[in-house]
């Protein structure tokens, strides 16, 4: 009677199992495997979304904060993850960039990295935060901005550390983040400088909010 009994389970469990249930050969084989490279990307945005949607940065309207958010993003490319040569620039200028506000924060000219990427060859400034020495920024314009990602430009952040002593350095735009502007009119954003246009689209890194 036993015997019988735990057959009746074992069958009962086979039947309510639906890790592959439900699964075609077909469908199995088509799910594509996260690269490393993906996994560390997408485990970042996550670590992002999270700060957005619990509330705890206040940058969300209240209305939108859900344990379910999530951020927009194109899909990680590692075409967009490129080696860019390091041209230190001496005795920057300091000037006030400016904002979607009349505050003017200074930044400083540290540096230009030069970069390939579509077959052109394309440079960034970086800028030194005259506050904050050890934050370089890098924020810039492309043309999928308004269309696909937001349209006053986004962000790439680094620290001086990674410029010390180096030629080259690793330019990633699966990091390309949105200014809070995006999200929230009541803040003050940095503007890209012309110099910062760049003339293609860069579908990498955070989309537009709305």
């Amino acid at each position: 009677m036993r015997i019988g009994s735990i057959a009746i389970l074992i069958m009962a469990f086979w039947s309510c199992d639906s890790s592959k249930k439900w699964e075609t050969q077909e469908e199995t084989k088509d799910l594509p495997k996260p690269t490393t490279y993906e996994g560390q990307v997408n485990r970042y945005r996550d670590s992002i979304s999270a700060v957005f949607f619990s509330g705890s940065n206040q940058v969300l309207p209240k209305s939108d904060i859900s344990p379910e958010g999530r951020l927009h993003y194109f899909p990680p490319n590692e075409a967009y993850r490129v080696k860019a040569e390091f041209e230190p620039i001496t005795a920057g200028e300091i000037f006030r960039m400016k904002t979607n506000t009349d505050r003017l924060p200074e930044y400083k000219k540290y540096g230009i990295l030069h970069f390939r990427l579509a077959n052109q060859d394309l440079q960034l400034f970086l800028y030194q935060n005259v506050e904050q020495p050890d934050y370089l920024f890098c924020p810039f314009k492309d043309l999928s901005n308004g269309d696909q990602s937001y349209g006053s430009g986004r962000f790439l952040d680094f620290k001086a550390d990674d410029f010390t002593n180096v030629a080259d350095v690793v330019l990633d735009f699966n990091y390309a983040y949105n200014p809070y502007c995006a999200y929230n009119k009541n803040y003050s954003c940095p503007l890209p400088p012309v110099e910062n246009h760049l003339d293609i689209a860069i579908y990498a890194g955070e989309k537009k909010w709305h």
